[in-house]
């Protein structure tokens, strides 16, 4: 077999917010065991990429989240590049992107509702019942912490989408707040790859404030093949193969999804996780079509 050249980009910093040396590591390592594997690796970060006149690799893998460079990896791909994770699919995980996804794919999310920051009526929240919101911008990824908010009172809601109008943010997620354990898992599709923890727990977690608010883990027991079976496929709604998320697991077992994104850190097995997604890719770079 003919030398496999491939260009991998990773993630801006300003887009790993309170995870950049975890991003870096993942990312790192995956290019370390590809290069194990016989491939010549060609990195190149986001704004190199952007300001790149010729792309010669056709097979890329990339942690970008960019939107001008998503744009870039999706025109690409129509014109016949592979790129891990597709971009198409980095994209279905901007929020309302992924809101959609989950519901039109019957996976077991919290109650949540899009509407525009401007949105001033009541039948959103008459509709959520239970102990508080969750409100998330829509249109991307969390960058701040401000971006996942949670809000006791429809009074503390409205305040927040006002916020995020001011902020040129067009729209916003409104979910339900459970009850429950919060769950952080890791997975590969494709591969028997699969790695599930309580992140409070580890100290691992973008914002730890938020364990104020989602109380210490009760150890709930619940099915961890079915968590997997439904994360693996939440990420085949949107289309990626790289993945993880938070589920809550409520004292009754069941469990819905409450986040999930593409490429994430891996911090607490990315030895091991990287050795599983660097064989994905080179699985689907080297498959004969």
């Amino acid at each position: 077999m003919s030398e496999l050249n491939i260009l991998g980009v990773p993630r801006n910093r300003k887009f790993s917010p309170n995870h950049i040396g975890n991003d870096d590591a993942i990312f790192s390592l995956t290019a370390k065991e590809l290069e194990k594997l016989g491939c010549t690796v060609r990195i190149s970060f986001e704004d190199d990429f952007l300001n790149s006149e010729h792309i010669a690799e056709q097979k890329i893998f990339t942690m970008a989240r960019q939107k001008e460079v998503v744009k870039k990896l999706q025109a690409l791909e129509d014109n016949g590049a592979q790129v891990i994770n597709s971009a198409f699919g980095i994209e279905n995980c901007f929020r309302t992107n992924l809101t959609n996804a989950l519901n039109n794919n019957h996976i077991p999310v919290a109650e949540s509702y899009i509407v525009p920051t401007s949105y001033k009526g009541d039948e959103v929240f008459d509709a959520i019942t239970g102990k508080g919101y969750w409100i998330k911008r829509g249109d991307f990824h969390a960058i701040h912490k401000e971006d996942v908010s949670f809000a006791a009172s429809r009074n503390e809601a409205r305040e927040i989408l006002r916020e995020y109008e001011l902020r040129d943010i067009p729209d916003a997620v409104i979910s339900k707040h459970l009850i429950g354990d919060l769950v952080k898992f890791y997975g590969v599709r494709g591969t028997d790859f699969f790695f599930w923890f309580y992140p409070y727990d580890n100290n691992h977690h973008k914002y730890v404030e938020y364990q104020s608010i989602n109380g210490d883990s009760a150890y709930y027991p619940f099915d961890a093949e079915r968590l997997k079976q439904v994360s693996t496929d939440a990420a085949k709604a949107v289309g990626i193969d790289i993945y993880g998320g938070d589920a809550i697991v409520g004292k009754d077992g069941n469990f819905h999804i409450i986040d999930l994104n593409d490429w994430p850190s891996f911090a607490p097995c990315r030895d091991e996780a990287s050795k599983h997604i660097a064989a994905r890719l080179f699985e689907k770079f080297t498959r004969s079509n």
